[in-house]
């Protein structure tokens, strides 16, 4: 049976029971995120009514379109998963009784789009658009075959010379959705400045004969609606704007690996994505409540998560730059068992970055910012995405694999297998020997000198010894082998940066080669003292300080 593509249409108004920050929340971080990440979900968008105070008083304020491949995906159990628990949460249980909503699902019947037309869900420049919805029931013994020549014959052309026009799609009631009673709902999307109401051509499409008798003697019902664009999904939750309000509490969703922490100063949400190989990859949004404020991407070592970068963020979002950007970090491939289906690589790590910022609809990032695993990630993501990454700090790494690579990690993957180590889930993990003697290496020794130091030591070592061990054994793979030198000199960024631990080996002397060689040759190396190959745990004042320059 070939698929039928079409739409999921709601319309919702939340009673004065709910308020408007947790209506927000449970929307654009929990519910519409989660259709996003079905297959035959295409997109997902959230409209604001703007004829309340005239032919739409009284009806919903807000309504969401989501494309369909095949409306009757609908019917099925990977969609069918999200309506119950354990996917659907406590949270959205309670709340769903404050919300009146009305739910339809319509097949595609034509569309029509204008030369300008571009997809709103493209990850670019922030995009607007005024929709016009008609919802239009006929009356018994009057032929559908004559609303489609009407459309077909005069009314989508003369819409088309109407200023501002975009697109034009008609739609007939889904037959998943079991009803007898057929209606036929259009969707007109306009440019935010149009000629909707106020232009000849519009009065000439909307006041024809034909026009006049369609959607008069022959309708037996007719609602129209004018809607502007408020919010764009994608599968990533990432709204943060909504969680500076009192009203919030904490939020965690274990089925689906989603939580949110409000904050009057700005709150952080932590969920993940999907790759298309499969690879599940965790993500920490924080930072300012503005949506359109600049985003700073953080990638860690192998064998490390994310809080080694703790005192960095929080030093940077205190400052009056700091202030005005937002964090994003990520566990990297292989930090889990959830590895993907593909070779890892240097360019596959580099590719993950970018779907991370896709999936949160991040069309270019301020700064991309990494260390070791993660310095070599950003850094080959910055040269081939300069469209992507303006500006770009490589922490302890190198552009090139030395020839004992592949050896060494093998050695090291041998070594937790041994050991045999599990976690507490029963899961094989890469253990403490191996641990140790990786803290021991990354460590400056002056580190071993102060209790507070150690105990940060400590808290990497732990992190180590509590890898997937599956995720180390391909994750490692990376690391082998890799050489993009040769392309240094093809980046086209605006500014790049180097900064090693002064007692982190040959590093900073390599270093300063790959800042020489990198663009036009002018990138600064910054070599931090006292630290060794993890400078934002040892001196993270540093790696701050070298932020704010390169974003200066």
């Amino acid at each position: 049976m070939a698929p039928t593509p079409g739409i999921l249409y709601v319309t919702m108004e939340p009673k004065p029971s709910l308020s408007t920050a947790a209506f927000h929340d449970w929307y654009n971080n929990e519910h519409g995120p989660l259709r996003l990440r079905l297959p035959f979900v295409q997109n997902g968008f959230r409209y604001r009514a703007t004829d309340l105070d005239g032919p739409g008083k009284g009806m919903h304020e807000w309504m969401a379109v989501y494309d369909l491949t095949d409306t009757q995906d609908l019917t099925r159990d990977a969609y069918m998963a999200l309506r119950g628990p354990p996917v659907q949460s406590q949270r959205e249980r309670d709340l769903r009784p404050h919300v009146d909503i009305d739910r339809r699902t319509f097949d595609l019947i034509k569309s029509w789009e204008s030369q300008e037309f571009r997809k709103l869900e493209a990850v670019q420049a922030k995009q607007e658009n005024v929709l016009v919805s008609v919802c239009l029931k006929l009356k018994e013994g009057v032929s559908p075959e004559e609303l489609d020549r009407w459309y077909d014959e005069e009314h989508v052309d003369m819409l088309m010379k109407v200023p501002g026009w975009l697109r034009t799609r008609r739609f007939l009631t889904s037959p998943v959705d079991g009803k007898s009673e057929m209606e036929y709902l259009a969707l007109h999307e306009y440019k935010p400045e149009n000629g909707l109401g106020s232009s000849d051509e519009f009065e000439a499409a909307t006041s024809t004969p034909w026009a006049k008798q369609m959607t008069g003697e022959k309708a037996a019902s007719l609602r129209r609606r004018v809607y502007s664009l408020y919010y764009t999904f994608g599968p990533a939750p990432r709204d943060i704007s909504v969680l500076t309000s009192a009203d919030l509490k904490p939020w965690d969703a274990p089925a689906i690996r989603t939580k949110s922490v409000p904050s009057r100063s700005g709150g952080f949400i932590e969920s993940y994505i999907t790759t298309a190989d499969g690879a599940e990859l965790a993500y920490r949004l924080e930072g300012s409540p503005s949506p359109d404020v600049p985003v700073i991407v953080l990638s860690n070592a192998i064998l490390t998560h994310w809080s080694i970068w703790d005192e960095v963020v929080a030093a940077f979002l205190s400052t009056p730059t700091g202030s005005n950007h937002r964090i994003l970090r990520y566990q990297t491939r292989g930090r889990t068992a959830l590895v993907g289906n593909e070779p890892v690589t240097i360019d596959l790590l580099a590719s993950d970055l970018i779907a991370l910022l896709d999936a949160l609809r991040v069309p270019r990032v301020a700064a991309a910012v990494g260390v070791s695993l993660g310095g070599a990630t950003v850094l080959k993501a910055a040269i081939d995405h300069p469209d992507r990454i303006a500006r770009v700090l490589c922490c302890d790494s190198n552009s090139r694999a030395p020839a004992t690579n592949k050896q060494a990690w093998q050695d090291r993957v041998a070594m937790a297998e041994k050991e045999g180590m599990k976690s507490a889930s029963g899961e094989a993990v890469v253990g403490k020997e191996l641990a140790e003697v990786t803290t021991r290496r990354w460590f400056a020794d002056s580190s071993y000198d102060g209790a507070e130091l150690e105990k940060k030591a400590q808290a990497v070592a732990d992190m180590v010894a509590h890898n997937s061990l599956q995720g180390f054994r391909k994750g490692c793979q990376a690391l082998w082998e890799y050489d993009f030198s040769d392309k240094m000199g093809s980046f086209k960024g605006e500014k790049g940066m180097f900064l090693a631990g002064r007692e982190d080996g040959v590093l900073p002397k390599t270093m300063k080669g790959m800042a020489e060689s990198l663009g036009d040759g002018k990138a600064e190396l910054v070599v931090v003292d006292g630290a060794g190959h993890l400078p934002m745990v040892e001196r993270p004042q540093e790696v701050m300080k070298a932020i704010e320059k390169l974003l200066a």
